[in-house]
């Protein structure tokens, strides 16, 4: 039911812009010593990523299609993801909203469901031409694992030193209803802190990445590098 309301979304975001505005896709791969989301490794070891984006035109709507291999249990080796938003500016600050959809194929129906979807508000304001300040915010009705209402929220930033290198970071809370559902804690924060350095048609980053959960190995602070190329 959740993943008809998530494509369902989506198609009505698109429905109108698609008719009227012209379309433009654009791709990406990426290679990673791990894949760690809001701070929590799903690989524990290598992954291949990749996604397309679509926009249309001047409108301000966008839909994209992402996926990741991961390896925390539950049947499936692949994570993706389906979102569709709406980009716009409300006096200096550049807003995005729309909803995002986590599914995981093949995931075994014997266990809770792991498939589910968020919606998201991610301001950001530029205060001066190097410097960008974002925030997000992320509400699921049902997070993963139908473990209840999840929230996450997010302060970050950005600073390009030219246009080859940048550094960015943030912090973040995340929360759920059940009761020590994120290894004994019903919440915990997140962070990370890195530089992406561009050439030879390919991004770099090395980023830092933790959270404040002891003595798990998926929680564990941990350095990642990655490669990207855009298509």
């Amino acid at each position: 039911m959740r993943n008809l309301l998530v494509l369902g979304f989506i198609a009505a975001v698109s429905a109108a812009p698609a008719l009227a505005q012209e379309v433009t896709v654009s791709g990406n791969v990426a290679l990673a010593t791990d894949y760690t989301f809001r701070g929590v490794s799903q690989t524990d070891g290598p992954a291949v990523q990749g996604g397309f984006d679509a926009t249309f035109g001047d409108s301000g709507f966008y839909l994209g299609t992402w996926a990741s291999n991961i390896n925390f249990g539950g049947g499936s080796d692949l994570e993706l993801d389906v979102y569709g938003g709406y980009k716009f500016a409300l006096g200096a600050v550049n807003m995005d909203v729309g909803v995002l959809g986590y599914l995981y194929p093949n995931a075994q129906d014997d266990g809770a469901e792991l498939d589910y979807w968020e919606l998201y508000a991610k301001p950001s304001i530029a205060l001066s031409d190097q410097f960008t300040l974002g925030a997000g915010v992320y509400y699921s009705p049902e997070f993963t694992g139908e473990s209840g209402d999840g929230l996450y929220y997010e302060i970050n930033g950005a600073f390009t030193v030219s246009p080859e290198l940048s550094f960015s970071g943030a912090v973040g809370r995340q929360s759920v209803d059940t009761d020590g559902f994120f290894a004994g804690e019903d919440e915990y924060t997140t962070w990370n802190v890195g530089g992406t350095y561009s050439a030879f048609g390919l991004g770099f980053d090395l980023r830092y990445v933790g959270t404040d959960v002891e003595d798990v190995s998926i929680y564990d602070d941990r350095v990642i590098f990655s490669v990207k190329k855009a298509l």
